[in-house]
């Protein structure tokens, strides 16, 4: 089910001995499972601290707890370590954790809200930013809502037509348009904001 590279084992086999606590394990499971937003949650687990129906995964130096409702979305995850020359690099690759992107058959509203979460929420999330889907009207617009440090950013209107509508509208041809239904004058703290005198950087 979960394969974990040798060199993860030895990664994992020398955490566990600084820690310098008998039979001590690891547990993994797996947070919003099956939404865009899932993530996997890799923790020491300590003698007794695993659950009842929690499934053991037994590697030569220590043993793997699952949690039972995780077990569905970490088959074929993968555990592996890369050193390198600050360290080293722990990737977990879990490609079932977020469920599958809606069929073509689905709702327009199902496959708008997969594309926000999965592809413009992540590349907003580094000004801070997020945005939520209010409606999508009976013109097929795309009605959304600015929040974090897009919220009276100086660049809103910038980052709608140029990067979300064009992201929407390249896998939903049927969108007609996006707009923007945020007050951002009641705005707190815009990642970038403007003044008459031109825009400047936050």
């Amino acid at each position: 089910m979960i394969t974990i590279t040798d060199t993860a084992q030895d990664y994992f086999a020398r955490l566990i001995e600084q820690q310098d606590e008998a039979d001590l394990g690891l547990r993994i499971s797996v947070n919003q499972p099956g939404t865009p937003g899932a993530s996997c949650d890799l923790q020491f687990c300590p003698a007794g601290q695993s659950m009842p129906d929690d499934r053991v995964i037994a590697f030569e130096k220590f043993s793997l707890y699952v949690a039972h409702l995780s077990e569905q979305w970490l088959e074929r995850a993968e555990i592996d370590f890369e050193e390198d020359a600050t360290g080293g690099q722990l990737t977990i690759k879990a490609p079932g954790i977020k469920g599958s992107e809606p069929a073509e058959e689905a709702s327009l509203e199902e496959r708008v809200q997969w594309l926000l979460e999965t592809e413009v929420n992540p590349a907003l999330a580094s000004h801070g930013g997020r945005v939520a889907l209010v409606e999508i009207t009976e013109q097929k617009e795309v009605v959304l809502q600015f929040g974090g440090g897009c919220h009276g950013c100086g660049m809103a209107d910038v980052t709608l037509k140029q990067g979300i509508e064009q992201t929407l509208t390249r896998h939903l041809p049927e969108i007609t348009a996006v707009k923007d239904a945020t007050d951002h004058r009641s705005g707190s703290n815009p990642y970038y904001a403007g003044d008459s005198q031109g825009e400047s950087a936050i």
